[in-house]
């Protein structure tokens, strides 16, 4: 299976040491060059992912042309062009936590994925023993935000 992912998602699993969890579950993860851009300027800038470098197994590729949906709806290049991307290798899913590329996903007919759902596919295959310390490391670790009614849905879902 082949899924496309934008930086968010790969950025906030590196920080907690969860990324191997991506080829396990989806097999080939394809970045657009603008993710891998991204990805190392935010390493690079930003203390809380200071040092962190792309796995060496994700494949990088230029992305096709950007929807005109994509482009009135003022993604960050990053957000675009992995949509662009996906639609053009007609990938599985895109790996995107982000509300307005989720959204304009959607519109597009793309299968989204967050960190939310790829750590329960984890749990749910027996990838990680449980879902709350990743959780709980994702908030301290990378300042990834969890509204408390969603966190609480996730993990019931996990059976935690």
């Amino acid at each position: 299976m082949i899924v496309v992912a934008d930086t968010s998602v790969i950025l906030n699993l590196c920080r907690v040491r969860h990324e191997h969890l991506l080829p396990s579950l989806f097999g080939r993860v394809l970045i657009p060059d603008e993710v891998a851009g991204e990805f190392t300027r935010l390493a690079g800038a930003d203390a809380r992912f200071a040092g962190l470098q792309l796995p060496e197994w994700i494949e990088m590729e230029s992305a096709p042309p950007l929807p005109s949906v994509a482009v009135r709806a003022n993604l960050d290049t990053g957000e675009s062009a992995a949509i662009a991307l996906c639609l053009g290798k007609s990938a599985a899913a895109l790996l995107i936590d982000e509300s307005l590329g989720r959204a304009v996903a959607a519109q597009l007919g793309l299968k989204t994925i967050g960190i939310l759902g790829i750590l329960l596919e984890a749990r749910q295959r027996g990838l990680i023993s449980e879902v709350t310390s990743v959780l709980n490391r994702l908030e301290s670790e990378a300042g990834f935000w969890i509204a408390p009614s969603l966190r609480r849905r996730v993990l019931a879902l996990a059976g935690e």
